[in-house]
């Protein structure tokens, strides 16, 4: 049996598993990553290489961060100036929406989500709304927000290097054409349709009326160190490049600095680590990595794209394109996707003598429309224990915002990039 048969075995006993959800998700993820090991698939170090992985590293550190703003009450004192100006559930979800998706367009679409997360959860608990109805919200604002700039989702620079290569010039703002409608229209999604599909979990508010009470014993300095230390790690994630320290060592850095001034415990610091997150990143990343190396992501890719024929239309080209990489996304690394199917979407443009401009940005504006599962791109792995999210309930709010994305490029990309000049 071939590689790339067994890792698609794998691949359809993770989703029938995910699905079900007999077997926990992380269990699940790391099943699957042993069993791509015992069958010779991946060695042990790209097996387990997943769980090192930076956008981990960065998950552990903004968790002692987010962490240290829950212990001293700082989240919640955060949440209470918010509600005073967000008088409903759906107001909130747009305040959130907009900053979120903004924040995306100029920092990395993880890391924004990274560091708003534990403040969306003060919000939450301060507010009295689920946790569960904005986490939501906020992860799929930091993916549509990445369609902003060429650097707000890591396949954007694929897109523009290979426009480039072609000697078609790109700008900063290409994919905001795009971008800013999609964003616009998600947040129209929220607000009069998808928060029916928000799903209502009760995780962290019992937590957090337990403690509310014994935030008055906080010393004051320990709730500003919990705000400073979360707008340094921001400052320095915006500013990577200048500094030189990457997004997830100054998140780590912001942990170990909060645990050495006492603001939170080591315990603590350790207890808010979500191990169901670490095992479904490491495991997914895994079954990332066999779908790439083994050549079965391309294969699934070739076989769908080759029903198309030799002489295609280029609105069907564009259709299939975004469709495959659309299913791609939502289980390899939006990255990996976006490498695989933009050389792919090129070929195609050039074989019907049209401007591939708009399929390679379709490709890479599909790369990014990971909603419908949990591990489709780091910031939904992130709230899966902290809204108590089931593989379902990405279906449900995810599935109608990738047809709202789907709609509108098919509608946008052909007036604003034409086939045929």
């Amino acid at each position: 049996m071939s590689g790339s048969t067994i890792t698609l075995i794998f691949l359809v006993f993770a989703i029938i598993s995910f699905i079900c959800e007999k077997i926990p998700l992380g269990l699940t993820a790391t099943i699957v990553a042993i069993g791509l090991n015992l069958t010779g698939i991946l060695d042990v170090e790209a097996t387990f290489k997943g769980y090192v992985n930076s956008n981990v590293i960065l998950c552990v550190g903004m968790f002692v961060v987010g962490q240290a703003l829950f212990e001293t009450g700082m989240a919640n004192k955060i949440g209470g100036i918010v509600t005073k100006f967000a008088k409903s559930e759906k107001i909130l979800i747009i305040a959130i929406m907009v900053i979120v998706g903004v924040m995306s367009g100029f920092l990395s679409n993880t890391g924004t989500a990274a560091v708003l997360i534990p403040v969306v959860c003060g919000i939450a608990d301060e507010s009295g709304y689920s946790r569960s109805r904005l986490l939501m919200p906020l992860v799929f604002a930091a993916a549509l927000g990445g369609n902003l700039s060429i650097i707000g989702a890591p396949g954007n620079l694929i897109g523009t290097n290979a426009l480039q290569e072609l000697g078609l010039q790109t700008r900063f703002f290409m994919y905001a054409p795009i971008g800013i409608p999609m964003l616009i229209a998600g947040i129209l999604y929220f607000v009069f349709i998808g928060y029916r599909f928000l799903p209502e979990h009760n995780v962290g508010e019992a937590v957090a009326s337990e403690q509310e009470d014994d935030f008055s014993d906080v010393p004051k300095w320990k709730q500003v160190a919990s705000l400073t230390i979360l707008i340094l790690v921001i400052l320095a994630m915006i500013f990577e490049n200048q500094i030189g320290i990457a997004i997830h060592v100054s998140a780590c850095i912001g942990a170990c600095i909060l645990v050495l001034l006492g603001v939170i415990s080591e315990k603590d610091a350790l207890k808010s680590i979500d191990l169901k997150v670490v095992l479904l990143f490491g495991g997914s990343l895994a079954l990332a990595t066999a779908l790439e190396t083994t050549g079965a992501g391309t294969l699934i890719a070739d076989k769908i794209v080759g029903l198309l024929g030799t002489d295609p239309n280029p609105y069907i080209l564009l259709f299939v394109i975004f469709l495959v990489t659309c299913v791609l996304t939502n289980f390899m690394s939006n990255k990996a996707t976006t490498a695989l199917m933009v050389p792919i979407a090129v070929s195609l443009a050039n074989s019907l003598h049209a401007d591939p401009r708009a399929v390679v940005i379709a490709t890479v504006i599909a790369g990014s429309c990971a909603y419908a599962t949990p591990i489709g791109m780091p910031a939904n792995t992130m709230v899966v224990g902290l809204g108590g999210y089931s593989f379902k309930d990405y279906i449900k709010s995810g599935l109608p915002l990738i047809a709202v994305s789907f709609v509108l490029c098919m509608i946008l990309l052909p007036i604003l990039f034409p086939f045929y000049n």
